[in-house]
């Protein structure tokens, strides 16, 4: 989009005014724009809850207005889920009350992916009592319930309480959950600790009532891992740890990153942050997009699409001027990542201890497992878990006794810490299962397909260590990209294919194949390779065939994104 340039008497200021009206209430474009807006404007997601309480509670699904049920339920974790039955060749041509069962999806704000004992056993009992004995780890770092009832929400509230959890935030046009590295402030080669300004994040401005409003979800990663294991080139802001030549450790600021259906890399703002300031720099960035941000077109309100049109150097201005009333200290670009970043295996922590991280398939788990996962952590004598932002889980301050049979009984559990490179490497989003967006089923598809790769390539052991060559693969039920299907070695994107057997007939699930994405050293979006394509049931044929002919091609230690990208097209089909 072309912008035009104000003026005043001083000369040229900033930012670039678009060409049309963008919704910017900064602008003074306060109209509502879309039926989104047009409700937000009414009445903000908040107040839902005490309808929850006071009605919706006793008159159960049907009771529930359409505002409240697909707009406002979010800002407090609440999802409708997908009705059972519907092909994924429908999704796009019913209508949302059409594809509405009458359960909710559920989730759990965890910032920094933490939980103590008490808090993983009132999850668990949450799963088992209400939720149908389901539970995933998402890639958000959190918990998320399926099969859930309205009637039951204020009880879920109160338990979820008493335990120190919340679910406000935790979806709609708000703050999201705050990811931080699972092994913040126990790392032996942390750079500095950022579990301090996540937690006064949270403290000040969840649930704040100046940031109900923004113009779509609002993504925040903060961590100091020299992993760079948060993921932050994909998020609205995060804030990556760095050692200032002068000033020592702090965090350098990103800006403006999202996948979906237009993907694009966060951008640095060329700042130093002290972690004393990370929370007052989040406050001005989030507000920038609260008043500046996109409002006219739902699939253009996401910050990244305003810092493609003002760019690093407008936004730092416009954040030091307008918003902080000072200026930011210039900073040095973080070293890119050598290291894994989703800290599976035993690791040795800064005390001495250690941390064990643990791979369940795709993130699935369950009421039962968590249980089970929380007496097998007391027993090693640890009160704290963390869910990472891959689908993974991770025990901290285990003494170098007890790792062994801890190892054992998290292996009974089916939560191995001796995870071969798919088991590792493979995230799913929900799907077709639970979600109303999905066109295929991914959870399942995953799961068979990890165990398909771990049969089919046993012959080749080094996919079987946790030294071995990583290769990530990363299923997605639609386009949203849930599971970050661009930043993928193999990223797999839900379609509808003809049928093999019937082309006449009906459809069948398959998958658009992106090639060697990644983040880090290798940060860009797969590659595509004309018309690419697999059905679900010939994936790991295929998969197995790229495996086999990048060990077989690689030069050195070469990852599978750098293979990719000098491959002949041939060799990728």
């Amino acid at each position: 989009m072309t912008t035009e340039t104000a003026q005043t008497g001083a000369g040229t200021v900033f930012p670039p005014r678009p060409k049309r009206s963008e919704g910017q209430w900064a602008l003074g474009e306060t109209s509502p724009l879309t039926p989104n807006e047009a409700w937000k404007a009414e009445e903000g997601g908040l107040a839902v809850r005490e309808r929850v309480f006071d009605s919706y509670a006793q008159g159960g699904f049907a009771s529930i207005p359409g505002d409240d049920l697909r707009g406002r339920m979010r800002w407090w974790g609440l999802y409708t889920q997908r009705r059972p039955g519907i092909p994924g060749g429908r999704t796009n041509s019913l209508e949302p009350h059409e594809l509405d069962d009458e359960y909710f999806m559920l989730r759990v704000r965890t910032d920094g992916g933490a939980v103590d004992l008490k808090q993983l056993r009132t999850l668990a009992s949450i799963s088992t009592r209400y939720a149908r004995d389901t539970a995933d780890v998402t890639d958000r770092q959190n918990i998320q319930f399926h099969w859930i009832r309205i009637e039951d929400m204020p009880e879920i509230w109160t338990e979820l309480g008493e335990a120190g959890l919340i679910t406000v935030d935790a979806c709609g046009d708000t703050p999201r959950v705050i990811l931080g590295s699972p092994v913040a402030g126990v790392a032996a080669d942390e750079i500095i600790d950022g579990t301090p300004a996540i937690l006064r994040i949270r403290e000040m401005y969840v649930g704040d009532e100046e940031l109900q409003n923004l113009p779509r979800k609002f993504k925040t990663a903060i961590s100091g891992n020299p992993n760079q294991d948060v993921a932050h080139e994909i998020h609205d802001i995060a804030f990556v740890g760095v050692n200032h030549p002068e000033h020592g450790p702090g965090f350098d600021l990103w800006v403006g990153g999202g996948l979906s259906t237009n993907p694009m890399l966060a951008q640095r703002l060329g700042v130093w942050v002290p972690l004393d300031e990370v929370p007052d720099v989040w406050h001005g960035v989030i507000r920038i997009f609260r008043d500046y941000g996109y409002r006219r077109l739902r699939n253009r309100a996401r910050l990244k699409f305003l810092m493609a049109d003002w760019g690093p150097d407008v936004f730092r201005r416009v954040l030091e001027d307008e918003y902080l009333h000072r200026k930011l200290v210039d900073g040095p670009a973080p070293e890119l990542p050598e290291g894994r970043h989703d800290h599976v295996g035993v690791h040795r922590q800064k005390n001495g201890k250690f941390y064990v991280g643990v791979a369940p398939v795709v993130g699935r788990v369950s009421g039962e497992s968590l249980a089970r996962l929380a007496d097998a952590a007391e027993q090693a004598g640890s009160d704290r878990i963390r869910f990472t932002p891959h689908q993974k889980i991770v025990i901290l301050d285990v003494v170098a006794s007890k790792v062994p049979d801890l190892l054992d009984n998290l292996e009974e559990i089916g939560l191995t810490a001796r995870a071969s490179a798919f088991r590792r490497g493979t995230m799913a989003c929900t799907g077709i299962e639970f979600c109303k967006l999905a066109i295929t089923a991914t959870k399942s598809t995953a799961t068979d397909l990890v165990a398909e790769l771990e049969n089919r390539l046993a012959d080749v052991p080094e996919l079987f260590t946790l030294d071995g060559p990583a290769l990530s693969i990363n299923m997605n039920g639609c386009p949203n990209s849930c599971a970050r299907a661009q930043i993928a070695d193999i990223g797999l994107k839900g379609v509808q294919l003809p049928n093999p057997a019937d082309p006449q007939g009906d459809t069948v699930d398959g998958f658009q194949i992106h090639l060697g994405g990644g983040l880090g050293v290798h940060a860009g979006f797969g590659r595509k390779v004309r018309g690419l394509k697999s059905t679900a049931a010939d994936l790991p044929d295929y998969v197995e065939r790229m495996v086999r002919r990048w060990l077989a091609q690689r030069k050195d230690d070469e990852t599978f994104a750098a293979w990719v990208n000098r491959a002949e097209e041939a060799d990728l089909t």
